[in-house]
């Protein structure tokens, strides 16, 4: 089974909490604080590995999450840090942030590497906030919290050249017969139902890789079909090799679906109707008429398209031409990654802890949000050091001062989450 889109939740780790300890030794009564700091937490990393060829495990494991970092402890030692997750993913993933949509990443070269989860910032040991008039601090610092987000995975194959067309029209055909890709060849149309890879590789050429995308058909652009799922596919091409089936004996008109084929790359990405093509006539060995090749050719010639071949693919007859051409082509046409428009590139935010302040009612305000959690999570309500240290952050982030502007009064009451105090300023 070809799996080529995904969609996993990755959860980097936490940070490891600060310590709160003091210096104990024989002869050394009143040690001053030694608590170390906490460890960061471990990243989530996607990184691109050549021996992976589709999605597929991601179909069956969802989530993925980072080790957290440790929490400080006495004698100033440092918690270690959480160790990096590492989710290697095929080369030609484009990495999505789902709430955005937005692109975080093209994983298109061997062991490219992006961080889709950040891990959280170690809280520092309470031997950080020792001052010389606090020389005791009975608090320290909580880690910072992981990212979490969900991400979109979304192959695209590594391929110098992509063989499009209607479907049945010998496409898989041509790619057995000059690489040892094996796809499944029948007389009906889309027997190809995932794309096919394979290296041609022939005396005298440099060796490329060739990729039999499934037939496209009308309204592919819109999804018809197997539509934009294999559309993408062909992105990456330098050239693509335009494969039609000359004989007529299906009824079908080879340049009306030259043209048909090409409104549809139009739709989807006009640069892909720009890319160069080579004209394949497939299925040569079945006409009978040589002015039916003649004509066919100079009605490509006159839609601009130079390089017609004629081929029966099935008998091996005009390949090793054709492909020693599109040799010739790639050679003149630079590796050049995926565009990405910068108003589709993902800008992560910067984390921010907020809050809020409401009037509850007369005489009693409420505070709450993240930067309250974290902060009452650091401090240790019963030691005069630490409530000092509290009230400080309150005013220097302003919060006493928009108090004072709604209103409030000596002797009003402040609550943040489970803790009251009365307001004196």
């Amino acid at each position: 089974m070809f799996i080529d889109t995904a969609k996993i939740l990755v959860k980097s780790g936490k940070g490891g909490d600060g310590a709160i300890s003091f210096r104990r030794e024989k002869y050394v009564a009143k040690g001053g604080p030694d608590g170390g700091d906490g460890g960061r937490g471990g990243n989530v990393i996607l990184e691109a590995d050549s021996a992976k060829t589709t999605l597929m495990d991601f179909r069956y494991k969802k989530k993925y999450t980072a080790e957290h970092g440790v929490n400080g402890a006495g004698s100033k030692c440092y918690g270690k840090d959480g160790e990096d997750l590492i989710i290697k993913v095929p080369m030609g993933t484009i990495v999505r942030d789902v709430e955005t949509n937005k692109i975080m990443g093209d994983l298109s070269h061997p062991n490219d590497r992006i961080v889709v989860a950040s891990g959280g910032r170690g809280g520092k040991g309470n031997a950080k906030f020792a001052t010389p008039t606090r020389q005791a601090p009975h608090f320290a610092e909580p880690g910072m919290p992981g990212e979490e987000r969900w991400i979109a995975l979304e192959l695209k194959l590594l391929a110098d050249v992509g063989l499009l067309g209607f479907p049945n029209v010998g496409k898989s055909t041509l790619l057995s017969m000059v690489s040892k890709a094996k796809p499944k060849i029948a007389n009906y149309h889309f027997t190809t139902i995932k794309p096919n890879l394979g290296v041609v590789n022939l005396k005298g050429i440099e060796s490329f890789v060739i990729a039999d995308i499934p037939g496209i058909i009308e309204g592919a652009a819109e999804g018809v079909g197997l539509g934009i799922d294999f559309l993408r596919h062909i992105e990456r091409t330098r050239i693509l090799i335009h494969v039609v089936d000359i004989s007529g004996l299906e009824g079908r008109d080879p340049v009306k679906d030259v043209i048909k084929i090409n409104e549809e790359l139009k739709k989807y990405n006009v640069k892909l109707w720009d890319r160069p093509q080579i004209i394949v006539a497939n299925k040569y060995d079945l006409i009978n008429d040589e002015s039916i090749f003649i004509r066919f050719k100079e009605e490509m010639n006159n839609m601009g398209y130079e390089h017609v071949f004629k081929i029966s693919a099935a008998t091996n007859m005009g390949v090793d031409e054709l492909m020693k051409e599109a040799a010739r082509m790639l050679a003149n046409i630079p590796v050049t990654d995926i565009e990405i428009p910068e108003d589709e590139i993902f800008v992560p935010e910067e984390k921010k802890f907020t809050y809020n302040i409401n009037k509850v009612s007369e005489g009693i305000y409420q505070v709450e949000g993240s930067f309250v959690d974290r902060l009452l999570a650091s401090v240790n309500i019963h030691d005069p050091h630490s409530l000092k240290y509290f009230q400080k952050v309150l005013v220097n982030k302003g919060i006493f001062d928009e108090l004072k502007d709604m209103g409030i009064k000596d002797g009003d009451l402040v609550r943040i989450n489970d803790f009251e105090f009365e307001y004196l300023f």
